[in-house]
């Protein structure tokens, strides 16, 4: 084989990967258009109807794409709207971040209800974050359960200790909380319990759990 000739072969292989190269990258910017547009279209639509009510069928409709592209992105359903509602979790936990320390209980529930009021607005809202929150057994962690994380750190940081029970570590005041929102929403969904609130609730078991005595 000639100079030229070599030359002329890797040449030939550089043209081959840089074109091999452009290929891959207009297809991811193709697959990044597309995940987006169902994303948008799946807020769109939820804000409408509801998360619950929202079908994968009408998702795809709107967007002119065959189911397959959809699931191509996305799991199922599910995994849609661990997304889209982590994406309202977040916004929510924005306002709590930047809100003053909580210095009672009043307070507590005051900077929670938002976020709760979101949680418990439907039932199908409630079932997901409970089954992705990481409490119940998943195989993959996602942006319900990373959202709690953080929702964990606010409450920490948000706490005034001098205002609230020593004997306990903030750590464990945070669970107590997230757990004590947890059951004033369910009772909230029960016909046995429902009579009384979640804001009323959550204020009667907290002021048990942060104010003993």
């Amino acid at each position: 084989m000639t100079v030229v000739t070599l030359i002329r072969t890797m040449l030939t292989m550089v043209n081959i990967c840089i074109s091999e190269n452009s290929m891959t990258r207009a297809r991811q910017a193709r697959s990044i258009r597309t995940r987006e547009t169902l994303l948008s279209l799946a807020r769109e639509k939820a804000s409408a109807v509801g998360y619950g009510a929202l079908r994968v069928e009408d998702i795809v409709s709107a967007a002119g794409m065959a189911k397959g592209t959809f699931f191509s992105h996305f799991k199922d359903k599910d995994a849609l709207m661990d997304i889209l509602i982590a994406e309202r979790l977040n916004a929510l936990l924005d306002g709590m971040e930047t809100a003053p320390k909580f210095q009672s209980v009043a307070d507590v529930v005051a900077g929670l209800m938002p976020y709760l009021a979101f949680i418990s607005s439907e039932r199908y809202v409630f079932d997901l974050y409970l089954r992705l929150s990481g409490a119940l057994k998943v195989e993959e962690i996602g942006e319900i359960a990373e959202s709690l994380v953080r929702l964990d750190r606010i409450l920490i940081e948000k706490l005034d200790r001098e205002q609230f029970r020593q004997d306990v570590s903030p750590e464990l005041l945070s669970e107590g909380i997230q757990a004590f929102c947890i059951s004033s929403i369910a009772f909230s969904f029960c016909a046995l319990h429902s009579s009384q609130n979640v804001e009323n609730r959550l204020e009667t078991q907290l002021t048990a759990w942060l104010c003993p005595g």
